[in-house]
């Protein structure tokens, strides 16, 4: 028996030997690249071909750590939702094209406000040295999967900054997740949240997002008033969630002009605060012996409804320029991996030497 035992040993590890599941090259290397040839395009990669896509993951991320492949694994994301709400620092480390003023933007002599959108068609690489939206589509675009990508233009050709979704007060981790995940899902991009106690402690999220949040534009405040106040200096009007005889039902509103739309903690509903300071109040029509919807669900129905009017109204809810779009699609590039940030800081780097004059 020992003597089997030891010849299957040794035929697993000459096989072992002979055979390799994976290749040994890394699949891109920033140390090992070739020159720069006529227009910058520093990484000239053919593309691998897979028999599945989860081949293509297993292959790239088993040889690279800088490989492509979407990081946001559930280790890592486990309690990204708890860690970007209680530091905003991070929150605003999350977004990567430089972002345009917060307060006043649109504001001007024009009496007309300019349709916001946040994002500048430039990101910093370092000390005065910026790239473009379309350079960093040119730089990282080479190392996503073409599933991927294909992915970040659909889902940005239905993005829209005209309706926002405002929640404020909320004390549990999950109704907060599953509201991203909705807003996310029906091409809400910017999400806001409002904490009336800054030092409660959300419960763990439970993966109820499904990592929703990586790819929303989230903002945090501290009092419902500064976040009315640069919501109405972006154009917006609010609508506050609430049962009151004053309230008007979602199907009688037009969801065309841009709105923001607030849903309150799950057992106080709205503050008084952020009543008082709306613009209108507005409520789910409800036909039970109950009168009101879990705060997420409640979130989710109001902005499938809004997105439902807009497409009736509009034709679409996806109002973003091709300008617009593409720096939705850089932004989108940039957020998918730490890889490429580095891919795009190489890219600047190259790009600075070739405009450097010779000596």
């Amino acid at each position: 028996m020992s003597s089997c035992k030891t010849l299957i040993r040794t035929s697993l590890s000459t096989l072992e030997s002979k055979f390799h599941p994976f290749p040994q090259k890394p699949f891109y290397s920033l140390a090992f690249r070739p020159p720069i040839q006529g227009p910058i395009c520093p990484y000239n990669v053919r593309s691998k071909q897979y028999g599945t896509i989860q081949a293509a993951i297993s292959v790239e991320s088993s040889n690279n750590s800088n490989s492509l492949v979407d990081d946001n694994d559930e280790e890592s994301s486990k309690d990204n939702v708890e860690k970007l709400l209680t530091n905003r620092d991070d929150v605003m480390h999350f977004m990567k094209m430089e972002r345009r003023c917060t307060v006043g933007e649109s504001r001007g002599s024009s009496s007309k406000k300019e349709r916001w959108f946040p994002y500048l068609d430039r990101y910093k690489c370092g000390d005065d040295v910026y790239l473009s939206s379309g350079e960093v589509v040119e730089a990282v675009g080479p190392y996503l999967m073409e599933e991927r990508k294909e992915r970040f233009v659909r889902v940005a050709r239905n993005r829209s900054y005209s309706v926002c979704l405002v929640v404020e007060g909320l004390s549990d981790f999950g109704n907060v997740s599953a509201a991203f995940r909705s807003a996310d899902a029906l091409g809400v991009q910017s999400v806001h949240v409002v904490s009336c106690d800054s030092s409660k402690r959300y419960r763990e999220n439970r993966h109820v997002s499904m990592g929703a949040e990586k790819w929303l534009d989230i903002e945090l405040w501290d009092t419902p008033q500064e976040c009315f106040e640069v919501l109405r200096s972006r154009g917006y009007r609010i609508a506050t969630t609430h049962v009151g005889m004053d309230a008007v039902s979602i199907y009688d509103m037009n969801w065309s002009c841009p709105t923001a739309i607030v849903v309150g903690n799950e057992n106080r509903g709205i503050s008084n605060e952020a009543l008082q300071l709306s613009d209108l109040h507005c409520s789910i029509p409800m036909k039970g012996m109950v009168d009101s919807f879990n705060v997420s669900v409640a979130a989710g129905i109001l902005l499938h409804h809004a997105v439902c009017d807009r497409v009736s109204r509009l034709g679409g809810h996806g109002d973003l320029t091709s300008d617009e779009n593409q720096i939705l699609l850089a932004e989108f590039s940039l957020r998918h991996s730490k890889s490429a940030i580095s891919i795009a800081h190489e890219y600047a780097k190259q790009k600075a030497a070739m405009l450097m004059p010779k000596l």
